[in-house]
């Protein structure tokens, strides 16, 4: 592509993104936009509440960590478009999810289950990393293996805690899109009418707003990581000063 061709697409893309018409109705972008972050709060929060837990208990008591990692990573190899597909024509083809939909409920299963790999994964090997020497002498101080898990293993393990929460959170944002393949929805339906309707610009301009948010969620959560790590530091220095 020329540079001629290429100002003509991003002028196109600008005039499309800033036409008022295309923020408003029901199909605007203000409100693909809610529901792609409704779904991917959704999403994320259930795989949180169920890897989380599972993943901390099973770091702090040091075995079943691999078979739940393995298990988990079985997920990676299926394809999330067949898994989706199956889930709307199948169990949730006919139920409705609030604002979501007839597909919402199978895009939201299938999203939460895509989310929970980096969820368990970075949740129990940061646990397993903790020193153990410090957790032997947070025993010995005569803590409670909660207080132990609680006060030391957790803030310590919060970088990569927080690590896995970011992945997840970046993948399920740019991986809802596929919500639109059963009509499904999410700003996925902006690019997928663009494509209907042979729109360039429109295309350009739903895949835009995606990019652009993923790499504010990216940034967002490696400046949390960044604070988590900082205070994991300060965590594991006061433990050894008072295992000390």
């Amino acid at each position: 592509m020329d540079a001629a061709a290429g100002d003509v697409v991003i002028g196109e893309v600008y005039h499309w993104l800033s036409d008022p018409a295309h923020w408003s109705g029901p199909d605007g972008i203000t409100v693909r936009l809610t529901e792609h972050v409704l779904l991917t709060v959704l999403s994320v929060l259930i795989a949180v509440a169920i890897g989380l837990p599972l993943a901390l208990w099973l770091g702090h008591r040091g075995s079943g960590g691999s078979v739940a990692i393995n298990v988990t990573n079985i997920g990676r190899a299926v394809p999330i478009v067949a898994l989706l597909a199956l889930l709307s024509m199948g169990v949730f083809g006919s139920a409705d999810f609030g604002p979501f939909g007839r597909a919402g409920l199978a895009t939201l299963v299938t999203l939460s289950l895509f989310a929970l790999p980096p969820i368990i994964t970075n949740t129990w090997v940061g646990m397993r990393e903790v020193d153990r020497g410090i957790i032997e002498a947070a025993r010995g101080m005569g803590m409670s293996e909660a207080q132990v898990a609680r006060r030391v293993e957790v803030p310590l393990a919060l970088p990569l805690i927080v690590s896995g929460v970011r992945l997840a959170v970046v993948q399920v944002w740019a991986t809802a899109t596929i919500a639109a393949l059963v009509a499904g929805p999410g700003l996925g339906r902006i690019i997928k009418h663009g494509y209907d309707a042979q729109r360039g610009a429109e295309v350009v301009a739903g895949a835009l707003v995606v990019a652009v948010i993923a790499l504010a969620l990216e940034r967002f959560f490696a400046l949390v990581q960044s604070w988590a790590t900082a205070r994991a530091s300060g965590q594991a220095a006061r433990s050894v000063g008072a295992a000390a």
